[in-house]
């Protein structure tokens, strides 16, 4: 049975906040695009509403419900309550396959016809995910689907808004607009000049020895960080005064400046602004790919050293263009997760990536086209469920 047609369908994300920003952050741009480009009643339960209000500040982390952008945000509490089919939307997606409440899954099941119910898996681009994409499981009288994004065409593809890429052609096409956007966190004309770069990774990135290899380079290089990511180090670098939120220092060819936390989509016109983005998870790794600039990818660390599996699965895809292998990036991308046993050191790392980046923003421009072709997640999901149903 299709999607109904004398409403609009309703769809209810569960989002369980484990990588701090990650999570949240993929689950709310889903909301955003489902409510606002497809008319879809949203509903976003939410476990952690702080994390959630430091890309949204819109958020009230007191309120049990409220609508935000078009959605309806729910405080998810616990495990506990009690549901009617009434309640059941549409469409029910579980993301990184977490718990929905008992009650929610039994009035599921009560409803005529069943809800589409998905388990939104995490991104990855290694080989087995065309054959899992859409897959069924039986559960509580009741189909599963898990729907997988991905890099090509036999899976879910990526998340990405139909006037992404207008919106970062006319940013970045006026250099009055991008000069305000920085300027708003203190960055002076000398810094935006530099070669910039946005730093957003977890702690074990080894940004100490970046730091070294830039403020003793011979090119001035200016490094955005937001509030609170690579605190060690950023503070080691700042001094005396606390690595706060417009912090600012400059030692030898390297500026560090701290950033506030900022709403999404100037997260995105940060990363449109910069020359090269180093970006950790999920959806800032996303969202530097739909930026078309050089980007290094800190991976979400997994027992077992499987996230290296993860990485070099994508830096097979990504780092070739038609020459081959860029070398210089997928050692840097090895070192940077300290993925390699016989890493160079930074100062032929840095180097070696440095003289590649006209060629890696080619191979960026080019990845972006490949990744469009395959559609849209939220397009591609709705129209699964529309067949599913």
């Amino acid at each position: 049975m299709p999607l109904p047609t004398d409403r609009a369908a309703s769809l209810a994300i569960f989002c369980k906040v484990v990588d701090n920003y990650g999570d949240i952050g993929i689950c709310w741009r889903l909301a955003r695009q489902l409510s606002g480009e497809h008319g879809v009643a949203v509903t976003l339960w939410v476990d952690d509403l702080p994390s959630f209000q430091r890309i949204c500040p819109e958020v009230d982390v007191a309120a049990e419900a409220q609508r935000v952008s078009g959605v309806t945000v729910r405080h998810w509490r616990g495990q506990d309550g009690v549901f009617s089919p009434a309640d059941i939307a549409d469409i029910v997606i579980e993301f990184f396959a977490c718990d929905i409440p008992p009650g929610y899954i039994a009035a599921m099941a009560q409803c005529a016809p069943q809800p589409v119910w998905l388990n939104l898996e995490g991104l990855t681009a290694e080989e087995w995910v065309e054959g899992c994409h859409a897959l069924t499981s039986p559960r509580h009288g009741m189909i599963k689907h898990f729907f997988f994004p991905g890099f090509t065409n036999k899976t879910g593809g990526l998340l990405r808004e139909a006037a992404l890429d207008e919106k970062r052609l006319a940013f970045q096409a006026d250099a009055g607009v991008m000069a305000a956007f920085l300027g708003q966190f203190g960055v002076s004309p000398a810094e935006m000049s530099a070669l910039k770069v946005s730093l957003f990774c977890y702690p074990s990135a080894p940004v100490a020895e970046l730091f070294g290899v830039w403020q003793a380079g011979s090119e001035p290089v200016t490094c955005l960080v937001p509030e609170g990511v690579a605190f060690d180090s950023v503070q080691a670098f700042i001094g005396d005064d606390a690595a706060v939120a417009g912090a600012a220092r400059t030692r030898g060819a390297l500026t560090v400046r701290v950033l506030p936390f900022v709403p999404q989509d100037d997260y995105d016109r940060l990363l449109w602004a910069c020359d090269v983005n180093l970006v950790r998870g999920e959806d800032s790794f996303v969202r530097a790919q739909w930026a078309g600039q050089p980007f290094l990818w800190h991976i979400y660390v997994q027992d077992e050293n499987l996230h290296h599996v993860k990485l070099r699965a994508f830096l097979q895809r990504y780092a070739m263009d038609a020459d081959g292998a860029i070398d210089s990036l997928v050692q840097a991308a090895l070192a940077w997760n300290d993925a390699s046993a016989d890493a160079s050191p930074w100062t032929q790392l840095w180097p070696a990536l440095q003289a590649d980046l006209p060629r890696i923003r080619a191979r960026a421009q080019a990845w972006q086209r490949q990744m469009q072709a395959n559609g849209d997640l939220a397009s591609k999901l709705l129209a699964f469920a529309g067949a599913t149903r």
